[in-house]
């Protein structure tokens, strides 16, 4: 029993992420997701309490697999500029793999709450400040160790994450593309341009070896 309940739960949750990307979190009534559950809206009280615990639901996960992420990913032996490439490919697979949730990310937040029960709010700007923050150390020490050029650190930050931010609404479209082919693609458009180069045309690769400008 306490099987088949969780399993209609991950349903319930699928299905609002949907409409909460269509038509916005304060737009969608409970009402909305039981029609698309084909069920009573008394009914869908049997599995969630409110729309809140749906949101939260939804995007509490996120945000800590975001973190989780970068945090494995920043303590590997990995070079700082393979973490950084490794950062880049995690959000493009979690975009991939949850794309109506993480197309909650960038706006729908605004909607969670704090009460005397759970600050999911607060939860949630705190897992995003940490997720910044530790994306901005890893840019810097690649400049540090010399793999990037030393560019304004806050803008590029700014328009790396921005881009991976709303990459769901591009792949919503173009869910063909073979997500290897994205997350090089990606990263070339994102950190290319930046990458240390040398006199003769050549930089540092991720592997310790060399690469032309025409590679």
């Amino acid at each position: 029993m306490v099987k088949k309940d969780k399993s209609r739960r991950t349903e319930i949750l699928e299905k609002a992420a949907i409409l909460f990307h269509q038509k916005g979190y304060a737009a969608t009534s409970i009402r909305d997701i039981a029609r698309e559950m084909k069920m009573e809206s008394a009914s869908l009280y049997n599995h969630i309490q409110s729309k809140q615990e749906i949101l939260q639901a939804i995007l509490l996960p996120i945000a800590h697999r975001y973190t989780q992420g970068i945090k494995d990913i920043s303590s590997s032996p990995l070079t700082s500029i393979q973490q950084l490439e490794r950062i880049i490919a995690d959000q493009v697979q979690i975009t991939i793999q949850n794309t109506d949730a993480v197309s909650l990310v960038p706006n729908e937040w605004v909607h969670l709450e704090n009460n005397k029960e759970h600050d999911a709010l607060q939860e949630f700007l705190d897992l995003r400040n940490f997720y910044e923050k530790e994306f901005k150390h890893i840019f810097q020490k690649c400049i540090k160790d010399g793999y990037l050029k030393n560019v304004n650190i806050d803008i590029a930050v700014f328009s790396i994450l921005s881009t991976l931010r709303w990459l769901y609404s591009w792949y919503s479209k173009n869910k063909n593309v073979n997500p290897l082919v994205l997350e090089t693609e990606l990263i070339n458009n994102l950190i290319g341009g930046i990458r240390r180069w040398t006199a003769d045309g050549e930089r540092r690769t991720t592997d310790g070896g060399r690469r032309t400008a025409d590679d």
